[in-house]
């Protein structure tokens, strides 16, 4: 009951309407237009994807409106009520593929048009699917990405306390991510850029570990840079996983912070245990073959410091 506060915040947002058997609006004059590709392991649920597991890895495409008056490292949301895209993050369309085969061709056709470059996100604890979705959606129009982003989304609960079905959830779509990722290497995508933030980081580790296993641990030649921002990993089990992987090709930048309070309580949790993404030894982490990105103390409009990496402009 202490952490809850904490808890809450993790990595969660304000309550989401996205998608109510989807909320569709019409875009207006001046706001950027995104394409995200979805593939997840939540179930189907009210014409969205709900906290429940899903055996099998489900796709889709979400056309996302950024308002013409956006500020960078914020997410404008409606408050209430279907989102006005004038002022809101919005959805202009939705497209669901029935196979993996049709997803493929569709981000292959989308890879081509745009040079060849792919952005995999792979969320956090307490995430529900739409706020997973807008997350995706400010990153890519923050950051000017002009590649084909592709948000994959695993069953996190969305709620406080479910920090375990959470971490058990992340385990349980390991693999498939590994074959989200394989699959989109064979796409047509040219480079792979992975961003996996806090426990989605851990999601992102054991899929490269089971890479590396399996003699693919650079697809092919197309893994781009991997970015692990406040991974919420255990020091030791991050050692073993880099161990296992070995020294990476590209650039692995691992954002880490002291004064993260989200991961605090994660710590605690685990019997005061440290995470990669508040580990107090820099050099340390940057021996396993890792550029550590010390973002300690500066700004953040969270004010658990544990989302640095897409609301910091």
């Amino acid at each position: 009951m202490i952490a809850a506060p904490l808890l809450a915040a993790g990595c969660a947002s304000a309550p989401e309407t996205l998608l109510p058997a989807p909320a569709v609006v019409a875009s207006v004059p001046g706001a950027s237009q995104h394409s995200i590709f979805i593939a997840t392991t939540r179930e189907p649920e009210n014409g969205s994807f709900g906290p429940k597991r899903s055996h099998v890895v489900a796709h889709g495409r979400i056309d996302m409106s950024v308002p013409p008056g956006h500020q960078i490292g914020r997410i404008e949301r409606a408050s209430r009520g279907l989102p006005n895209p004038e002022k809101d993050f919005a959805s202009t369309g939705f497209a669901s593929y029935t196979d993996a085969a049709l997803f493929s061709a569709a981000v292959s056709a989308d890879t081509k048009a745009r040079g060849g470059r792919v952005l995999v996100f792979v969320h956090g604890y307490h995430n529900t699917f739409d706020a997973a979705v807008y997350r995706t959606t400010q990153l890519v129009a923050d950051s000017g990405y002009a590649g084909t982003p592709i948000l994959f989304s695993w069953p996190s609960a969305g709620r406080t306390l479910d920090y375990v079905y959470d971490n058990n959830s992340a385990t349980a779509s390991r693999t498939a991510l590994e074959e989200t990722l394989r699959l989109v290497a064979k796409s047509g995508a040219t480079r792979v850029d992975i961003i996996g933030h806090s426990m989605g980081a851990w999601v992102t580790m054991e899929a490269l570990r089971q890479l590396a296993i399996a003699g693919d641990r650079d697809l092919g030649g197309k893994l781009g840079d991997v970015v692990l921002a406040s991974p919420d990993i255990d020091i030791d089990v991050f050692k073993s996983q880099m161990r296992h992987y070995g020294q990476p090709k590209h650039p692995f930048f691992v954002m880490v912070s002291r004064d993260d309070r989200a991961l605090a309580v994660s710590r605690f949790i685990a019997g005061d245990r440290s995470r990669v993404g508040d580990f107090a030894h820099d050099a340390e982490l940057a021996s396993l073959g890792v550029n550590v990105m010390d973002v300690t103390g500066s700004e953040s409009g969270d004010p658990f410091n544990h989302a640095r990496f897409a609301d910091n402009p």
